[in-house]
């Protein structure tokens, strides 16, 4: 439940705090109060969009924080996936916004992501609006009655996942439809491209050495001429070296270093006479047509790479592998193809069975929700209501799975049901609404549930008759019913009452809850039932109202 709430510079408040009981509570005050206010700020705790406009003028910082208490087990695997801590049951939730623009938000002080704040805060609390009566009519919502009713979250769960996997799969297969038709087309072109890259017969590196033998080629006359001379100057210095080695072996018994002289000139002969064998195998002759085999090798080379707009030989084999894989699925197409639908068949055939078990499942629900919100209805004014939960099969899967829902409904015997945007008055919205969420946060076991002046164009008999489905709310889902209303009816009813107040100064006006006592909840109640001014007679309708619905004064 709701433990407390404590917001700092959100719009005219600028420094609320509140505890909050157990039970059925109600929340009064004037229009324009701030009632809203305070449920924006609790808005964007939960994960809604805001920006530093919502923050009140001239501060720096928003700050609204909340304490979840009494959560059970059911909430504990949010955190342990989420690495958070979860102690005593308790959850602390806060979000922060700066003028700048920033936007910080923390569970138990550890910073989350919003769409973590607004998963866990699905599960926390359920907020009703008057704009959300609209919801009635779409049927992603009226699906969602029935799943919750089914209470099946693991087949459902199980379905979508099998639904996307087949979705997915046919937009595999389209496109490899798609691409082969295309391919097909280009058949042709792509076969002369692979047929010319692959006669070309290219291999890695040939085109380095093919321009280094190029080279050697187109210079042959100069490398002749240069191997000429310096074989000729080699073999001069050898002979000279050779002379040397001689005269000093003559005078190696009077010189001691002589014979080591010798054996050096002797090593410098023998490295020269290996330098000119060298010299003399490469003593390359001009060879017009190598080099004109070389030429159109090199051209035929060139030619492909600037065709192809390709670097180099590695690069043109790269393009021809991947048109050798493009004609293949070609030419294969019809098994690659016929695979792939295989794959399709065997998807659906599985999403279609879990989509069986799931309308199975709903249509149970289905039968569920006809009499538990039947005979919920029929207290609050409509005696002879009659609600119709209506199934239609679909051809083809959809994300929700295998049919159509539609709630029907009519207040009078002699008008048959239709659909509630057709029939309904705003007021029997309202009931069937407030209904709805009572029999839900019995199935779903919501924590927390606010009603934003889910009352609004009823009054009186039918005020009472809601305000006792939100006590039952509370009290048969223990579940936490907070109502924010400007009905005294209901107002009176209430086992907590707050009052919500603005006051003006000079420069500003601040937002204001307190939690009213006996005597001060009297008076708020006079308040509501004759205005401003407060009469006698106005206190003790008060009093009695608050007697009669056994309230504590």
């Amino acid at each position: 439940m709701l433990s407390s709430l404590n917001i700092h510079n959100y719009a005219l408040i600028e420094n609320l705090q509140i505890d909050f009981q157990s039970g059925f509570s109600v929340i009064t005050g004037e229009t324009g109060a701030g009632k809203s206010i305070m449920l924006g700020a609790l808005g964007i705790l939960l994960g809604n969009r805001a920006d530093n406009t919502a923050i009140t003028p001239g501060a720096k910082r928003c700050i609204v924080e909340a304490t979840f208490s009494q959560l059970d087990d059911r909430a504990a695997p949010f955190f342990e996936e989420n690495d958070l801590d979860f102690d005593d049951g308790e959850c602390i939730i806060r979000r922060e916004l700066t003028d700048a623009g920033k936007s910080r938000a923390f569970i138990n002080d550890t910073p989350v992501s919003l769409a973590m704040l607004k998963e866990l805060g699905s599960t926390l609390i359920d907020i009703h609006s008057q704009h959300q009566n609209l919801l009635l009519n779409n049927t992603d919502f009226q699906m969602n009655v029935l799943d919750s009713v089914a209470g099946d979250d693991t087949t459902l769960a199980a379905y979508r996942a099998e639904y996307e996997q087949y979705q997915a799969a046919q937009r595999e297969l389209q496109q490899l439809e798609h691409d082969v038709e295309e391919n097909r087309e280009k058949l042709d072109y792509i076969e002369f491209q692979h047929h010319e890259l692959e006669s070309a017969y290219l291999t890695d590196g040939e085109q380095e050495e093919l321009e280094q033998e190029q080279l050697i080629l187109e210079n042959a006359e100069s490398i002749k001429q240069a191997v000429y001379d310096a074989r000729q100057t080699i073999g001069d210095t050898a002979e000279k070296i050779h002379a040397a080695s001689r005269s000093l072996d003559k005078i190696a018994a009077l010189l001691p270093t002589a014979a080591q002289l010798t054996e050096r000139l002797d090593s410098c002969a023998i490295e020269l006479d290996d330098i000119e064998q060298t010299l003399t195998a490469h003593d390359t002759s001009y060879d017009p047509q190598r080099l004109e085999a070389v030429n159109e090798r090199l051209d035929t080379i060139y030619s492909l790479q600037k065709k192809y707009h390709k670097a180099n030989v590695a690069e043109l084999l790269t393009l021809q592998e991947q048109l050798e894989v493009q004609l293949n699925n070609i030419v294969n197409h019809e098994e690659i193809i016929a695979e792939k639908r295989k794959q399709c068949d065997t998807l659906h055939r599985k999403a279609l069975t879990t989509a069986g078990q799931l309308s199975t499942a709903r249509r149970e629900a289905a039968a569920k929700v006809e009499k538990e919100l039947t005979a919920r209805l029929q207290p609050l004014g409509m005696p002879h209501v009659s609600f119709v939960v209506e199934l239609t099969p679909l051809d083809e899967l959809g994300s929700n799975g295998q049919e159509r829902v539609r709630f029907l409904f009519s207040a009078n015997k002699s008008m048959p049901p239709r659909s509630l945007e057709k029939i309904a008055s705003g007021g029997e919205i309202a009931r069937v609404m407030l209904t709805l969420k009572a029999m839900l946060s019995a199935h779903k076991q919501m924590p927390t549930i606010i009603f934003d002046e889910i009352d609004t164009g009823v009054s009186g008999r039918m005020a009472n008759e809601m305000a006792t489905v939100m006590q039952q709310c509370a009290s048969e889902s223990h579940a936490q019913v907070i109502s924010i209303t400007h009905n005294p009816q209901i107002a009176a009813r209430g086992d907590h009452h707050y009052r919500i107040y603005k006051e003006d100064s000079a420069h500003s006006a601040t937002t204001h809850i307190q939690l009213l006592n006996p005597d001060q909840r009297v008076e708020e109640i006079a308040k509501m039932l004759s205005g401003s001014s407060v009469s006698e007679a106005a206190i003790s309708n008060a009093r009695n109202l608050l007697r009669r619905e056994n309230t504590e004064i």
